[in-house]
């Protein structure tokens, strides 16, 4: 039997602050968009490789790899909804938003287990809950309406070139 690979913290420098990157050996358990001081300080290690490939790819060109390969390193988790609705997510591509409802007619299921299931993302940008809009208007992220983690959301979504008007421009 192969031993346990051992939790690390890891930390990137995003163009918007430092993300906290939870791993498992190889296996990304978890990105914390905003990590406390604790989280800063306790980061020992280096991300893995093919981490530092995809978030540099994201932020210097706006490029993720195809979903099913970011899929097969991430550590499993959550329950069988929000998997597929994680899921979903990977498959929309840059430049595209979908809203919580259009979401939850497309999974059988309502606006805000929807919402709930995005805000328990453990991989933000990755699996871009980012791109799930309101109705009228941005919604929330990461569990804010307002603050820190609605700051990133905007950020995110310029990067991918949305002004504030609502439409899309070329991206950034």
């Amino acid at each position: 039997m192969a031993p346990e690979a051992a939790l690390s913290l890891a930390l990137f420098h995003a163009p918007f602050g430092p993300l906290g990157l939870r791993c498992v050996g190889e296996r990304l358990l978890a990105i914390e968009l905003a990590p406390g001081e604790d989280a800063v300080a306790g980061a020992r290690s280096s991300p893995p490789d093919w981490l530092v490939a995809v978030l540099n790819g994201y932020f210097e060109r706006v490029e993720l790899p195809d979903a099913s390969g970011i899929a097969a390193r991430l550590a499993p988790q959550g329950s069988d909804f929000q998997r597929r609705l994680w899921a979903r997510l990977r498959a929309i591509p840059c430049g595209q938003t979908l809203s919580y409802g259009a979401l939850a007619r497309e999974l059988g299921s309502s606006p805000r287990a929807v919402g709930q299931a995005c805000r328990a993302n453990p991989w933000p940008i990755l699996t871009p809950c980012h791109r799930v809009v309101a109705a009228r208007g941005l919604g929330g992220f990461v569990g804010a309406r307002a603050g820190r983690g609605l700051a990133i959301k905007r950020w995110l979504l310029r990067h991918e070139g949305f002004d504030w008007e609502g439409r899309w421009t070329t991206a950034s």
